[in-house]
């Protein structure tokens, strides 16, 4: 019994397959529907993917859990109402971000897992008859911690470096590759300004994109040269030293008065990022005498924002595309509806010669499903394509990954069982009598 109705499937399915293959064009074009839908969808998906993908690369870049802490132009707010006390107001110069505000916050403020000042000059390498352009960075250990960087080889800045302000540095990639491509950097020294460093570490390659580029404000790193945060206040640069009252207005404004130019502070829960980040302005605040003469921004919340929005995004891009599957499916419901009215004497003659109703439900529902499952194959290839194209001239990230390939595909399959339904119901219904009288 079994094997009599397998041997019925199979000749069922070697019915719908000669159907399918006899009308090429028509098959094809009852299709369209369905590749377009399932193209559609793995190329939106793709899209999305890829965004989310990059999203989650910046995240990496600008580290997990970091308030970023940057110097700006002095910002004032006064009442012009009292003029003695504009006067006095004006004689109160911040002496901006500080290493002493470091330790400020870092005896103040609870919850702080690392913190990291930098103070970065724009310097040349000289090595070997080479000079190039790089970021002279000056940073504690936190730093590698906080942004998540790694030593490909050698070693970090110990106690006695950091104390002593002793001139050694560690490189990006890309400086290893520019002045030491035939021999290993570490113990060898590359001039820094007027200054000779001896290398100690080369840090992992670190690919940042253009768009992360232009959308987090952050740099090349792989050209950066960093040492420890001693040793650029003593052998490079210590804008502390300059006497701020000794400054007018005019002077501060267009001058870079702060000693620090950058400070990243790791907390130890994302939930505290923003509560801690208002400590942290009022703390600032009231050490730089109400001057806000700098700028907190919380990275991996405006970037999760961004995710957010891009979620609503590829939803809506997913449901525009399901529309299109399902206006597939429609397609297929209509044509083979049409093809049960050019077939009536075939389904009568079928009828009378024994075949079951269920023999000839299945004959449709094969010919249905075989076109979306064809439809479904082209419109993957096509999808694939597509998103490639998207990636190679779009200048647009794309991940093509295996569940959006079996999602859509899946789809296609089912939209094919769901609309080949009626009409093989359809054509099970018609009288074997009535079929062979049909002209």
């Amino acid at each position: 019994m079994i094997t009599d109705n397998k041997t019925r499937l199979l000749a069922n399915f070697h019915i719908a397959l000669e159907a399918v293959i006899a009308n090429k064009l028509r098959s094809l074009l009852t299709a369209l529907g369905i590749i377009f839908g399932v193209a559609a969808v793995i190329a939106m998906l793709a899209i999305g993917n890829g965004a989310q993908q990059e999203i989650l690369e910046q995240i990496k870049l600008v580290g997990v859990n970091n308030i970023v802490i940057e110097p700006v132009s002095e910002q004032r707010e006064e009442n012009l109402e009292d003029d003695a006390d504009v006067e006095e107001e004006r004689g109160k110069f911040s002496p901006g971000l500080r290493l002493l505000d470091v330790e400020a916050i870092q005896e103040a403020v609870p919850g702080i897992l690392n913190i990291s000042p930098e103070i970065e000059v724009e310097t040349y390498l000289v090595n070997a008859g080479i000079r190039r352009s790089a970021k002279l960075v000056g940073v504690t250990p936190a730093y590698f911690d906080v942004l998540d960087f790694r030593l490909a080889e050698g070693s970090m800045f110990t106690e006695k470096h950091m104390t002593n302000g002793d001139p050694v540095c560690i490189i990006g990639r890309s400086v290893v590759s520019k002045f030491f491509s035939k021999e290993n950097p570490i113990g060898k020294r590359i001039k820094s300004g007027n200054q000779w460093l001896e290398i100690i570490g080369v840090m992992e390659e670190r690919y940042v994109s253009e768009q992360s580029i232009s959308k987090l404000g952050i740099r090349d790193f792989n050209m950066d040269v960093y040492i420890p945060i001693q040793t650029m206040l003593v052998r490079f640069k210590n804008r502390d030293l300059l006497v701020p009252s000794n400054l007018r207005q005019e002077e501060r404004a267009s001058s870079n008065y702060h000693q620090i130019d950058k400070l990243t502070i790791q907390v130890s829960e994302s939930e505290a990022l923003t509560p801690t980040a208002e400590v942290i302005s009022k703390l600032l605040e009231r050490r730089h005498f109400n001057v806000v003469d700098f700028e907190i921004t919380i990275p991996e919340l405006l970037l999760k924002q961004q995710q957010r929005t891009q979620n609503i995004f590829n939803i809506v891009l997913g449901a525009i595309a399901g529309i299109s599957l399902l206006v597939g499916g429609i397609g297929i419901m209509n044509i083979m509806l049409a093809s049960v009215l050019e077939r009536i004497k075939e389904i009568g003659l079928r009828l009378s010669l024994g075949a079951k109703k269920s023999d000839i439900v299945n004959q449709f529902l094969f010919e249905s499903i075989m076109i979306s499952v064809s439809g479904g194959i082209i419109g993957v290839i096509l999808g694939i394509v597509l998103a490639l194209l998207v990636a190679e001239f779009g200048d647009f990230p794309t991940v093509v990954t295996l569940p959006s390939i079996v999602l859509s595909f899946g789809v296609a399959a089912t939209v094919g069982l769901i609309f080949g339904i009626a009409p093989a119901r359809k054509a099970a219904s018609q009288d074997p009598i009535t079929s062979l009288r049909y002209e």
